[in-house]
């Protein structure tokens, strides 16, 4: 399997989309604290958000590492098992932060917001799936599976501040 890294890298389209709406850049992988995960696993920080989140692998491997996701007001939870789960998501629910009981009552609204800005969304969302070779789930799919990864993530994944010792506070209370 190809990294799908080096597939957004090489299709400026999908990059694009997952930048904006998707709030997904390869290009701000820094976070600017120092962190840890609470069962010393390794961290690796490859992308990031606009407003100063992060996104890291997890654990030892390749793409196919947990991801786990850290804002910049300290907040982190795990978002996916792998890459390729997290790109769907941003894909089908780049408003994925506005759901955060993960209800589609929740992504119906934040999707109408989203196609008032872009009514081309779901056309542009077809062609970085395409682009990228990912089959995409429906948002009902992708939000069950959110929760299913949120809730499931057990204390190995609790994103630690170094310096203080202190744990971030959950993204989602569930």
């Amino acid at each position: 399997m190809s990294s799908l890294i080096t597939a957004i890298t090489e299709h400026d389209e999908a990059a694009r989309f997952l930048a904006w709406p998707g709030d997904f850049d390869l290009d701000c992988g820094e976070h600017v604290e120092e962190v840890h995960l609470a069962s010393g696993a390794a961290l690796e920080g490859f992308a990031g958000d606009g407003a100063g989140g992060s996104f890291y692998f997890c654990g030892d491997g390749g793409e196919e590492r947990p991801v786990l996701y850290a804002d910049s007001e300290g907040q982190a939870a795990l978002l996916a098992v792998g890459l390729p789960e997290l790109l769907r998501l941003l894909l089908v629910v780049p408003w994925w932060r506005d759901c955060p009981t993960f209800s589609e009552e929740e992504s119906e609204r934040a999707r109408a917001r989203h196609l008032e800005d872009m009514p081309d969304l779901t056309a542009g969302r077809d062609r970085a799936a395409a682009a990228l070779g990912l089959e995409l789930p429906t948002e009902a799919e992708a939000l069950a599976r959110l929760r299913e990864v949120v809730t499931g993530a057990g204390e190995a994944f609790t994103l630690i501040f170094t310096p203080d010792s202190l744990p971030y506070e959950p993204l989602f209370e569930v």
